[in-house]
């Protein structure tokens, strides 16, 4: 039988960034060569990053990426990679306008290429406003074997592309992927890889995408398995990764071509059969991350990229006491390492004691820059010069703050990083032009009662290590409160945590309306408190910077609401 060795290369690609990603391929390209390869699967898009967004419709983009896959192919062959086959995704621009297309690299030329047929207009997707399907499927003859391919929304769909390439009759498919992270995913890719290569006939290889662009984190996950179901290979999450694998497979197939369902069908011969050669171990099957643990990747992977990406060396953040500001300073330190991360404490008349102490310990246990700058003067001129009282008074404390952080973000050229979390956020209870400033928001999709779930898991994690746990218990277990006025704690303006976040999880993410609530078992005068206070704050949303995804609804990518809106639900 045809034996073929193939490499999966799950890289981390950035937008925009066309000469980088040609040399990250490059670089990958000769690793999957010296392990042997034969063929080497990237991400989608891996050439331009992805999603490119309105970069799409922007002709000199197009043009340049057109360019820079003709170029990769001939310094691939310039490189002694010339023999190797690489799938790289990439923009292409034809007559008919954009595509989200793949290119078949082998010899210093590109022999054949491939538009992605299904666009995905959902949640984070809005391809259709970007791209032109494609309607044909290129079967490549490698070493005598017959290889298809689907680019990722084509695996999803049921009678699609893979039904054509079975119909077709191909030995193995592979599938470019550039599939967001969301809580709990690699649950359905793994069922769906395998529905998909029983549906062809044949094993499939699905190589998806690694690292943060703006909100997206992409965790890798990549998976291949066998035509019976049977799972070969997978990587590990939110880490580049090279995944090699022997196939021995039937190869000899028909070479017709023609049209198959709506799909007309192309043969491309790339290389003959070669000499049977010693197959390598089964590759490791890496299992999945606890939910809590491939939260905290997530996290981290989104605020590291971020940061690096942007051209940023150092984040600053205030540092409260409380558990919201520990776990974002706690990401950033795994992030991008102590030296990186400066944390202020900026207390006023009402900060307590075990605020400011708190504050202090977090920065002993991680190593991070600390220093404190008290606000109540700052606060004073403003309160005293304007007699301002109550809400007024409260808020601009965090507005202090908030010029505070942005003042030294301009002195030294840090990133600041917004500390609130998606329970506050829902609500409104966050202060506009206060804590809401910032560059980035790490915990802008985490619920409450999640972040201190990933407290605790951060600290047991540590304590494994023989290390020491990052956040002090206080942070965890006192009651949360801004400090904005004397004795103040959120459930003087909230729900029980417990309570909001399940109700905010039906309404937000569920998408659930009032009478389902109510059906949910929610109290009405609850529902109706509620939900007053998320429709109320969406103008407050829609000025929060942006902040990891990791939800199937995160504010701003996913839930996209009208400010002005005179529907109410109830």
């Amino acid at each position: 039988m045809p034996q073929l060795r193939i490499a999966l290369a799950q890289v981390n690609a950035t937008v925009g960034d066309l000469s980088g990603n040609a040399s990250l391929v490059v670089e990958w390209t000769r690793k999957a060569r010296e392990g042997g390869a034969h063929l080497v699967v990237f991400p989608e898009m891996v050439l331009t990053g992805y999603p490119v967004e309105d970069l799409a419709i922007r002709t000199s983009f197009a043009r340049a990426s057109a360019e820079a896959m003709e170029a990769l192919a001939a310094t691939l062959d310039d490189s002694g990679l010339g023999d190797i086959t690489a799938v790289v995704g990439y923009l292409e621009h034809d007559s008919v306008g954009p595509r989200n297309a793949v290119a078949v690299l082998h010899g210093g030329r590109v022999v054949a290429r491939q538009s992605k047929h299904h666009l995905p207009n959902y949640g984070v997707f809005d391809e259709r406003r970007y791209f032109k399907p494609g309607s044909s499927l290129d079967i490549l003859r490698i070493n005598g074997v017959e290889v298809g391919m689907v680019i990722c929304e084509d695996l999803w769909q049921d009678g699609g592309p893979i039904t054509a390439l079975g119909d077709a009759g191909v030995d193995l498919v592979v599938s470019p992927n550039a599939s967001p992270y969301e809580r709990n995913k690699d649950d359905l890719r793994l069922p769906l890889v395998v529905r998909r290569a029983a549906e062809a006939g044949a094993p499939l290889a699905y190589c998806n995408l690694v690292g943060g662009q703006d909100e997206l984190v992409f965790d890798g996950d990549s998976l291949v398995v066998s035509a019976d179901g049977q799972l070969i290979g997978r990587a590990p999450q939110f880490v580049e990764h090279l995944m090699l694998v022997d196939f021995d497979l039937p190869g000899g197939g028909s070479y017709e071509q023609g049209q198959i369902g709506d799909f007309y069908v192309r043969r491309v011969f790339v290389s003959d059969a070669i000499a049977p050669y010693e197959p390598l171990p089964a590759p490791r099957v890496f299992e999945p991350l606890s939910d809590e643990a491939e939260v905290w990747h997530a996290l981290v992977t989104g605020l590291r990229d971020y940061v690096h990406k942007n051209g940023f060396r150092s984040v600053v953040l205030g540092l409260s006491g409380g558990i919201d500001s520990a776990v974002v300073a706690a990401l950033a330190v795994d992030a991008l390492g102590p030296d990186s991360v400066y944390c202020v404490s900026m207390p006023s008349s009402y900060s307590s004691e075990h605020s400011k102490s708190d504050a202090s310990d977090m920065a002993a246990r991680t190593g991070l820059h600390f220093t404190t700058e008290p606000i109540g003067e700052m606060v004073s001129t403003y309160v005293d010069q304007l007699k301002l009282t109550g809400l007024a008074e409260e808020n601009i404390q965090a507005r202090c703050r908030g010029m505070l952080l942005m003042a030294l973000s301009n002195q030294h050229g840090h990133l600041v990083l917004a500390t609130g979390n998606k329970s506050e956020l829902a609500v409104g209870y966050s202060t506009i032009y206060g804590d809401a400033v910032g560059g980035y928001a790490p915990i802008k999709d985490v619920f409450k009662t999640l972040v201190w779930g990933l407290a605790r898991w951060r600290n047991d994690e540590a304590e494994k290590r023989g290390e020491v746990p990052p956040i002090p218990e206080n942070s965890i277990t006192k009651p949360p409160s801004a400090e904005l006025r004397p004795g103040q704690v959120d459930t003087d303006s909230l729900p029980d945590y417990e309570l909001l976040d399940a109700l905010l999880t039906q309404y937000v993410d569920g998408d659930r309306g009032y009478d389902d609530l109510i059906a949910a078992g929610f109290a009405p005068e609850l529902v109706d408190r509620v939900l007053r206070m998320v429709d109320k704050a969406e103008y407050k949303r829609r000025q929060y910077p942006p902040g990891t995804k990791i939800s199937n609804k995160a504010f701003g990518r996913d839930r996209r609401l009208p400010i002005t809106n005179g529907w109410r639900e109830g």
